[in-house]
């Protein structure tokens, strides 16, 4: 079973600076964003040459390109959109880190690609297209580490409180809640200290690691403290 960590956080809060720290030879990069990465000298170690990285926000093609990376060899996969055989990728075992940046452009690209569909379907098809990244990500190999980046969103509780967590597309997915997918979420935010890491609730946001990995409720934006914290579990 992979570990799977969500870094979520306003656009700024530092998301993607936070895994400036992580070996280039070893991470598979997802640019769902197409914005690039958000330190100086990134392209030299990230790039479509290298195999490391690539620009999409097509959901299956996304979830072709980490089933790839968990090894399997997808053969005849079908997309569902069109019906089509997709393209053959080799597996790819040499990643041990898989980044998703971010889920929010996933959603949105999906949904702007249908704006004229006014039905039902519209909405189930991208609940489904989300859950499914997240989901099998989950069950991918035990020495590959997933990382999702998530905008954040806060918003009135049906109790009456607020509360900041992933920002989701359609009604379907914000009663899934992809928090409950996971064990650790991340709430990335600019303080007057720097750029940090929530690692607890406090009430106001969905943030939330495994019980004992972390002792303080706030660490420096850097996600090799979080990979040493979690080794583990």
């Amino acid at each position: 079973m992979a570990k799977v960590i969500a870094i979520m956080g306003e656009s700024g809060s530092g998301k993607t600076t936070a895994l400036r720290t992580l070996p280039p030879k070893d991470t598979f990069y997802i640019d769902a964003d197409s914005k690039g990465l958000s330190w100086k000298g990134w392209a030299k170690d990230y790039s479509v040459k290298a195999g490391n990285y690539v620009r999409t926000d097509d959901p299956n093609t996304i979830l072709r390109m980490m089933m790839a990376v968990n090894g399997e060899n997808i053969v005849g996969m079908l997309d569902p959109r069109t019906g089509k055989t997709l393209e053959i990728d080799k597996p790819q075992t040499q990643f041990k880190f898989l980044v998703v940046d971010t889920l929010n452009s996933i959603m949105v690209a999906e949904e702007m690609r249908r704006s004229k569909d006014k039905n039902f379907d519209k909405w189930m098809d991208l609940a489904v297209s989300v859950y499914n990244i997240v989901k099998y990500a989950g069950r991918f190999r035990d020495d590959l580490t997933v990382i999702f980046l998530a905008h954040s969103e806060t918003v009135n509780e049906e109790n009456g409180y607020r509360i900041t967590r992933i920002a989701t597309s359609g009604r379907k997915l914000q009663k899934i809640k992809l928090e409950t997918m996971l064990n650790t979420v991340l709430y990335a935010r600019a303080t007057e200290t720097g750029y940090k890491l929530i690692t607890h609730s406090d009430g106001t946001t969905t943030a939330k690691t495994p019980l004992g990995a972390f002792e303080e409720d706030e660490i420096d934006n850097d996600i090799q403290i979080v990979l040493d914290a979690l080794k583990d579990y």
